[in-house]
Formats: C-alpha cells, sequence, structure tokens
C-alpha cells in the first residue's frame, strides 16, 4: 500500500524545553519567543515534548497549553511534530487526536510502559496511534528510557501502515540504523537522535534529526543539515566534530537540566527542569557554557 500523501519532514527539528513555573504555569511568552527565534535560525519543524520537554513530568493541561503554544508561535511557518506518550492505547488516541485538532502536523508517538510490553503488545500501540489520525507519525525509540522498546522485526511490520513514515532512534547504534533501512526498504524514513552522530546518519540516508541540543544551537545545526545534504562531506565533518562537544555534554547531564541551562546563558527564561529532577551544578552550567562558546552559540 503506498504512503499517504502529506507534507514531508526533513531537516532540524529542535527537541524543545516546556517552560513552567514554580506554580506549574507554562510560560507561554517565553515559549513563544524561542519558537520565533528557532524558526528565524532555519530550523526545519519543532517537536514539543520529547524527551527534552519532560513530557513525563506533565499534566494532560499543560502537555496541551504547550502543544497550542507552539502551534500558535509556528503559524505554518514550520511543521509541529508533538509528543504523544501513554501507558494505554485509550488514552495515546485521546491525546492524539486532541493535537491534530489543535493544527498539529505530525506526531511524535513514544511508548511509555511501568511492565515490559511484548512485541505484539508494541505493535498495537503504535498501529492504534497510527489510526487514530491522518497525520504522518513519527516513531520514537529510546531503549535507554523505555522498557519496551521496537525490535527490527516490529518496525518492519510498522512500516507497511501508510501514515507510519518516520522513526526517531535515540539508540546510538548507527548499525542498528542500517538494518532498520534495510528492513523497511523506504517506507519508514530515519531521524538521527542526539545519541548518533548527525552527519554519519545523513551519510547513511538519514532524514535529518531531531534533537534537543538544536535548541542550543539551531543555526549550527542547520548549517550541517545543509553541509550534509550538499554532499560537502569535509566541510560536514569539520562543523559535526566541533558540534560532537554539544552532543556529548548533553549525554552526559539531565537532558532537560542541560538544554534549559543552556538557554538560561542565552537569556531565555525557561526555569528550572521540573521537580523531582535537580538544575545543573554550577559546574555543570560553566560546563555548557564553555561548549556553548566553543562552537560559537554563546
Amino acid at each position: 500500500m503506498p504512503k499517504a500523501q502529506a507534507k514531508e519532514f526533513h531537516g532540524v527539528f529542535p527537541y524543545l524545553v516546556s517552560p513552567v513555573n514554580d506554580q506549574g504555569l507554562v510560560k507561554q511568552a517565553v515559549l513563544t519567543r524561542l519558537c520565533h527565534d528557532l524558526i528565524a535560525a532555519g530550523v526545519h519543524g519543532l517537536a514539543p515534548l520529547g524527551s527534552t520537554g519532560e513530557f513525563a513530568y506533565l499534566n494532560a493541561d499543560q502537555r496541551s497549553e504547550v502543544v497550542q503554544t507552539v502551534i500558535a508561535a509556528a503559524a505554518g511557518k514550520v511543521p509541529v511534530v508533538p509528543g504523544v506518550a501513554s501507558t494505554t492505547l485509550r488514552d495515546a488516541q485521546e491525546q492524539t487526536r486532541r493535537y491534530e485538532a489543535m493544527g498539529a502536523d505530525g506526531i511524535l508517538a513514544i511508548m511509555e510502559a511501568y511492565f515490559p510490553v511484548d512485541d505484539d503488545g508494541v505493535y498495537r500501540y503504535f498501529k492504534a496511534i497510527a489510526e487514530a489520525t491522518s497525520l504522518p507519525v513519527v516513531i520514537y525509540t529510546n531503549p535507554n528510557f523505555q522498557r519496551s522498546d521496537l525490535s527490527v522485526p516490529t518496525l518492519e511490520r510498522l512500516s507497511h501502515i501508510p501514515n507510519i513514515r518516520y522513526i526517531k532512534d535515540a539508540s546510538s547504534n548507527t548499525g542498528r540504523l542500517m538494518s532498520i533501512m534495510n528492513q523497511v526498504e523506504g517506507r519508514i524514513e530515519v531521524f538521527a537522535a542526539s545519541a548518533h552522530i548527525p552527519a554519519a546518519v545523513m551519510l547513511i540516508g538519514g532524514k535529518g534529526w531531531m534533537a534537543g541540543p538544536a535548541c542550543v544551537a539551531p543555526r549550527q545545526s542547520v548549517r550541517l543539515y545543509e553541509l550534509c545534504r550538499a554532499q560537502k562531506w569535509n566541510e560536514a565533518l569539520e562543523l559535526q566534530r566541533s558540534l560532537w562537544r554539544l552532543n556529548q555534554i548533553f549525554a552526559k547531564y539531565n537532558l532537560a537540566a542541560c538544554i534549559k541551562g543552556g538557554l538560561l546563558l542565552q537569556g531565555y527564561d525557561v526555569g528550572a527542569p521540573i521537580a523531582p529532577q535537580a538544575p545543573l551544578t554550577e559546574a555543570g552550567l560553566a560546563e555548557v557554557a564553555a561548549v556553548l562558546r566553543s562552537i560559537g552559540a554563546l
């Protein structure tokens, strides 16, 4: 069956932070400004409610407010692909329908699990999300944080569902990406995560990357993507070597703390990670600042 016709996703999709104050209110003005600045920097899409967006620490109203704020800020200039995560099919479908009704351009499907789920259960979860929407679905797999991961055979099964069109893989195993590409035969396109070297993923056929570090280095990330698209691999690898420092620091600390810390240094009042997560220590903040300066992002 041919894939559903819809807007093609490619390029750099920053995983947005969720700025929330001490009273639990979303800082709409801060999030709006961040979105406007990222779009001005040339990013190709926006992804709220990913891991960097602390989806697991927000209630339903907060998640909806974050998504609505980003959609309004994007104003159709770039696609908005919010994360949907749940332990149940019903709730995942309800979130999916809600965000589509708000005007989302795609769905980033994330599986939460308290008890492990077998391959058939994983398949049913993502299939249920796809059936709840007419939008393109991006599957997100992150074995470091998920109790039930996507096997390559399960991904092959899912690739035959028309609107499941992309995967964002945070496994850090680039060989696994090649295996996925070989199995799905173009039915699902691959986006890198911060756990991968983006230029390497682009070299083997990736469409871009969806990652938190692009929030604090959007222009550099877009430049790297453009060099890869132009197949200027020597220049791309030179830039990639410097930008990899950002990926390394991102992996060293709490996801939201690292990016929120970087954004605070850049003048965005995004606040601290949602408790009980801790903000960066002074030493951690200094380390992030040094990396940002080294790549020209501070």
